[in-house]
């Protein structure tokens, strides 16, 4: 029987960290590697991260990594995070679309650095704040 893939969700604020070397994030990255969990990151976390430039060497290393897959903010992913964002009476597209991502990988762990606002989506996710 196969093994269920873990997965981990990283928000913006968790690229953020990584880009400042923050050595708990740095000390969570290495526990991810040794225990080979796969990260998820959304297309829209990515955007409101990225920069571009040499001080993003770090991030741009993480985003070529085999163990991570970039998700799409495809239409109808666009549409769900709206949605969602509907029902909890809440209006951030990408932290929805944090959520949403998190619950079709499996919904291992959210790394954020906003608990609340994912709170607000989802109670029932684990989260991990950076």
């Amino acid at each position: 029987m196969k093994q269920q893939q873990a997965w981990v969700t990283f928000d913006t604020g968790a690229l953020i960290a990584i880009e400042r070397r923050s050595g708990r994030m740095q000390a969570l990255l290495d526990q991810v590697a040794t225990q080979r969990v796969s990260i998820a990151i959304p297309a829209g976390v990515v955007g409101q991260a990225w920069r571009g430039g040499p001080r993003q060497a770090r991030l741009a290393q993480l985003l070529r990594s085999e163990q991570v897959k970039v998700v799409e903010l495809d239409e109808l992913r666009a549409r769900a995070a709206g949605v969602l964002c509907g029902q909890t009476g809440t209006s951030d597209l990408i932290d929805a679309s944090v959520v949403l991502c998190a619950r079709e990988q499996g919904g291992d762990l959210v790394v954020t650095s906003d608990p609340d606002d994912i709170r607000k989506l989802d109670a029932q996710l684990t989260l991990h704040e950076v």
